[in-house]
């Protein structure tokens, strides 16, 4: 598995861990990386998680508009949390991480999707991420 999907992945667990938990995903983030430093059997957080997790952090109400918004038939509270979570953090990368191609965003968190959620999901986060794209250029960052 490439670093960037491993990324992706711990930085997609971080966020519903956080939301389960009720808590910030910077502190699910902190405290990721404090058990990584004291329990062996814990892999490392990479710098693309952290960068990911702060990203989405900094821009985590303008990503719940977005994605509530340009959402057809689904309020942000309807969807599944790990649709939710795979959405929240493909919007964060594909509006404000340029070095990371679109394509490569929506496949990424399409495959997400087909992991760890159910068989309709890929096509609703490939959906809304693709309006979004389409849409990247009005949004405003």
């Amino acid at each position: 598995m490439a670093a960037r999907n491993k990324a992706r992945k711990r930085a997609f667990q971080i966020l519903f861990e956080a939301e389960q938990r009720g808590t910030s995903s910077m502190a699910v983030l902190a405290d990721w990386i404090r058990l990584a430093r004291t329990d062996d059997r814990q892999p490392p957080v990479t710098e693309y998680t952290m960068q990911l997790i702060e990203g989405y952090s900094a821009h985590a109400e303008r990503i719940d508009v977005l994605l509530s918004e340009y959402s057809v038939g689904w309020s942000l509270d309807r969807m599944p949390a790990v649709d939710r979570n795979v959405l929240r953090l493909g919007a964060y990368e594909l509006i404000w991480e340029d070095d990371v191609p679109d394509a490569v965003v929506l496949d990424e968190a399409v495959q997400l999707a087909k992991e760890f959620s159910t068989d309709e999901s890929p096509s609703f986060v490939n959906g809304l991420l693709g309006r979004l794209r389409e849409l990247k250029p009005t949004l405003g960052r």
